[in-house]
């Protein structure tokens, strides 16, 4: 896979899965912009490394639910590496507290959806009118997607369902125009996600549970995300593919 010359925008690339995908597109050639909201040291860290290896990186602060910091976003991303974006990859989400239909609110469905489909459809939105053909979009749903997810994770759950189709709605949108729209359903994947939300135990019961008896890595997702960005996967569009060891099929 070679990536060179190409510009990629990973939106949440600073931390945990989006740090491996960020540094795995830069292996490949690729021109990152390390976007974040708050981790800012770790996004320093990453474009650091990336830059130690013989790549190009920057990174820019953004927050991914508010569309005028993603317009200026991809107005630096284009002022630093020319006029197209290839690939974007949206990895902002997040499940920030497990709650029943009883404790839930308004408020907190609604900051669900903003976090996990809103900052999708604005992404999209202002970068996809940079993109020519052959550019790719990956994006992140989740197993709970496919399953309704775990206990107190209904609204993370709908919102990756949510992401699931509008994957599936955007790859025949965009297809005519050459631009391919993708997205990944991974399992349990051994990041913070799940050092702050999952118990010990309940890690343990799922890893054991999984045919492969393990979580999975945040650098074989980025593979993954590597492998949808480059022209080897260039017949594959409006896929939502299971990346959980075999412990759920679709």
């Amino acid at each position: 896979m070679n990536l060179e010359g190409k510009t990629a925008l990973v939106m949440g690339g600073g931390r945990d899965i989006g740090a491996s995908v960020s540094r795995k597109l830069g292996a490949l050639g690729a021109n990152v912009v390390v976007n974040y909201s708050r981790s800012e040291a770790e996004a320093l860290r990453v474009v650091e490394e990336i830059k130690t290896a013989g790549g190009k990186a920057i990174a820019v602060q953004a927050d991914a639910t508010k569309s005028d910091d993603v317009s200026s976003l991809v107005g630096t991303t284009i002022e630093t590496f020319g006029p197209t974006i290839d690939i974007l990859v949206n990895v902002v989400g997040g499940l920030v507290a497990r709650k029943t239909l009883d404790e839930m609110d308004e408020e907190f469905f609604d900051y669900l959806m903003r976090l996990n489909v809103n900052s999708v459809f604005i992404a999209m939105k202002a970068v996809v009118p940079h993109m020519k053909a052959g550019s790719s979009v990956i994006n992140f749903a989740s197993l709970a997607g496919r399953d309704g997810g775990g206990p107190g994770a209904s609204a993370y759950a709908t919102s990756k369902g949510a992401v699931m189709t509008f994957t599936r709605s955007m790859a025949k949108e965009l297809g005519p125009k050459g631009i391919r729209v993708n997205s990944l359903c991974p399992g349990m994947i051994s990041t913070t996600f799940h050092d702050t939300f999952s118990k010990p135990e309940a890690r343990t019961k799922v890893a054991g549970m999984t045919p492969l008896q393990r979580e999975g890595s945040p650098d074989e997702i980025g593979d993954i995300v590597a492998f949808l960005a480059s022209s080897e996967s260039s017949f594959i569009t409006g896929a939502n593919l299971d990346v959980n060891g075999g412990l759920f099929f679709s």
